[in-house]
């Protein structure tokens, strides 16, 4: 038998599951309580009850999990973040996409993803080297974002459907020159 507690949380995560693949769908303009509800097949009071408010809702859907810290050579971060990479391209990364697919027409989903990408852009750029490390640091995590966009929010066709490992093995070269190595 299910406890209380083990049924609620496991509503909450229907719901935060539903939410996530709406705000990374249609955005969070056009995603409503009432169909994250629908989605996840509960009332509209029910995720009011559990989140309070579609900010609220949303705040939560985009939380992920930290990366994990860079270390080592320039080569080194080249590797783990082209690791990193792989494994976006490899799972969809829903997280991400609520954020990539609402941040230019939501302020707060804007400032979420600057709050978030702020810590691992000054995190690549220490590991790099030379005074222009934050530029390269920068012009890394353009190319990552860029080619997750394209993939997974604008489908084109070359990287909707691209090996993931080739894809890496295509960006190496690029990325570990910018990364200094």
């Amino acid at each position: 038998m299910t406890s209380r507690a083990e049924q609620r949380r496991r509503t909450e995560e229907r719901i935060l599951a539903a939410a996530r693949a709406m705000f990374a769908e249609v955005g969070y303009e056009r995603t409503t309580i009432r169909s994250v509800a629908a989605e996840a097949g509960v009332d509209g009071g029910l995720v009011m009850h559990y989140f309070g408010s579609k900010q609220e809702l949303f705040a939560r859907a985009v939380r992920v999990a930290a990366e994990e810290p860079l270390e080592g050579s320039p080569a080194d971060v080249a590797e783990a973040l082209l690791a990193s990479l792989e494994r976006r391209l490899a799972d969809e990364p829903v997280g991400s996409l609520v954020v990539l697919r609402s941040m230019l027409t939501h302020d707060e989903a804007a400032e979420g993803f600057r709050a978030a990408a702020l810590p691992r852009l000054e995190q690549i750029a220490a590991a790099l080297q030379g005074p222009d490390a934050h530029l390269r640091a920068g012009l890394i995590t353009a190319i990552v974002h860029g080619v997750i966009v394209e993939r997974y929010l604008l489908h084109l066709a070359g990287l909707e459907e691209a090996d993931p490992q080739r894809v890496v093995d295509l960006l190496r070269p690029c990325i570990r020159q910018l990364a200094g190595d």
